[in-house]
Order: structure tokens, then sequence, then C-alpha cells
């Protein structure tokens, strides 16, 4: 039988005017605009709803694991968590109160940087550094902050002066206190400034990433005799140097007052070993209460601590 004029005009009808919102499920009329997806439908294949739960989700996981990597570098970098240190993840879940996935990405972000390392069968353990590489690390963390300091000095406008001024009179008051804790958060904020001061975003994130690997050891340092002094002092060279646009002298400054040679690098090791027997006697005292705050400690026999 030869097709009538309604079923011609109907197998004319485009395929996508025949589909509505839902995939086919409700035919639209010839000649009529199709409208677009109401809320809760689909979204590339995905309820709406679902699909904002799931970014919400990750968002949510995100803001969790910087959370935990932050208290988990902090605890490091103050030597709650030293080096050596097997890092628990029941326990940390339990004292960060998180779940374990937002606790592996941050324990992940903490790999990557090279503050803990992953051991097959030992776990999590909070990175150890020898003697020899502590001091190639910190030649060229003198290098990145000579190079950031030389920028900065050409490029710092005034606004970035005064904020420079401020963390440095934040660290003087700090320093007549003799309260190293507070002098080393403050101090973190001056070089952090000089950093960002150099304009160039790439250095920037290498000294900031170089910067925070060597945390526990530049706080270390700071709690060595006469340090805090000396280093405001060297601070007021360096502001002095930046505000007169002295790129030169701003490099040699900064490189001079982060390497580690000589007898601060004998001053250094000997607060390593100072610390090493804390966290022995604490972990000693913490095993025979059954649990380290949060962490654990490594078998004895297979420490790799360097020696003093």
């Amino acid at each position: 039988m030869s097709p009538t004029p309604a079923d011609r005009q109907q197998r004319s009808t485009p395929a996508s005017a025949e589909r509505g919102p839902g995939h086919g499920s409700t035919p639209v009329a010839s000649g009529t605009v199709a409208s677009a997806p109401a809320a809760g439908r689909y979204n590339d294949g995905l309820p709406t709803s679902a699909s904002e739960s799931a970014i919400a989700m990750r968002r949510t996981i995100g803001t969790r694991s910087e959370r935990v990597r932050e208290l988990i570098d902090d605890a490091i970098a103050t030597g709650e968590f030293p080096p050596g240190m097997r890092l628990d993840e029941t326990e940390l879940a339990e004292r960060f109160d998180v779940s374990r996935t937002p606790l592996r990405e941050a324990l992940f972000q903490l790999a990557s940087a090279g503050i803990v390392e992953m051991q097959p069968r030992r776990g999590t353990i909070v990175a150890e550094v020898t003697p020899h590489r502590l001091v190639e690390m910190f030649e060229v963390m003198g290098e990145l902050e000579a190079m950031c300091g030389r920028l900065a000095a050409r490029r710092m406008s005034s606004l970035e002066h005064e904020r420079l001024m401020d963390a440095h009179h934040a660290c003087e008051r700090s320093c007549k206190v003799m309260d190293p804790d507070a002098y080393y958060y403050e101090n973190e904020r001056f070089h952090h400034l000089i950093y960002e001061g150099s304009h160039n975003d790439f250095l920037t994130e290498q000294a900031s990433a170089l910067h925070r690997r060597l945390r526990p050891y530049r706080r270390l340092q700071l709690r060595v005799r006469d340090r805090l002094p000396t280093s405001f002092h060297e601070h007021e060279g360096i502001v002095d140097a930046i505000i007169r646009g002295d790129a030169d002298l701003t490099a040699q400054r900064l490189r001079e007052h982060v390497v580690v040679q000589g007898q601060r690098f004998a001053d250094l090791i000997a607060s390593l070993a100072d610390l090493q027997r804390e966290t022995t006697r604490a972990l000693a005292a913490g095993e025979a209460a059954g649990k380290v705050g949060g962490a654990k400690a490594p078998p004895p026999a297979r420490s790799r601590r360097p020696a003093p």
C-alpha cells in the first residue's frame, strides 16, 4: 500500500526533533524548538544531580586532603614526626578525623614532594636525609633564593616592599622575646614574600617546593644558640639591599643567609643528633603506652637515621 501524505510528513521529520530532552521519550512537534534539559535530568549521560554530587565530593576530598597534608607537614616540620618515623594510616585517620581516601591523597602528595617515602612492607616513612645530601640541598636552596632575591630587587613594587617590612618587623618581635617557633613562621612568610617578589611563577614554585622539603632542618637551625639574632641581622641586610634595588648584593646576602657550611653545618648536625635522642626516648615511652601521637616508630634494627 502506498504511503499516505501524513506518513511521508512523519518520515521527513528530523530525528532530533522527534527526541525530547530525555533522549527520545517525548516527541516534539515539527517547527518547534526543543527546550534545554530541565534541572535534575541529564548532563553528558549522567543525571545532573549525580554529576554535581560527584564534583562536590571530589572537591570535599581535595579540601580534606590539603588540610591533612598541611597538618602532617607541620608535624614533620616541628619534629613531632621526626625523620625515620613510620606513619600509621589508621591512627592518622583517627587523629585528624578523616577517612582513608583524603588521608592517602595527602600522603601521596607529601611523597611526591619527597617529604615522606612509601616503602614496601614498611608503609609510609618520614623521609630521612644524610648529612651530605642535606648540604647539597641547602646549596641548591641558596642559589634558588639568590635568584629570587636578584629578581625581587629589580621587580618588587612599593606595596610589596611594605609587606616585606611588615614580615621583617614581625620577625623582630619574635626575636626580641626569643621565641623560635613564632620566629620560624614569620621567617617563612618573609622568605615567601621574596619568592613572590621575583614575579617569576616557575621560580617561585621551585623555591617553595625545596623550602617545604627543608622545613624540619631550617626550623632546627633556629634552635641553635644565637641563631635567632644572627638570622634577624642577616634579614636586615637583605631587606636593605632589596629596597635599594641592589640585585647583586641581595643575591649574595641571601645565598650566605641560607647555605649551611662550616660551624653552622656542625651545629645543625648536633641538633639532629639531639632530636634523634629525644625521639628515641619519646618513642620508647609511646610504645610502652601502645601509641605514639598518631604515628609509629620503624623497627629499630632497620633504622636508617644518620649517625651524629
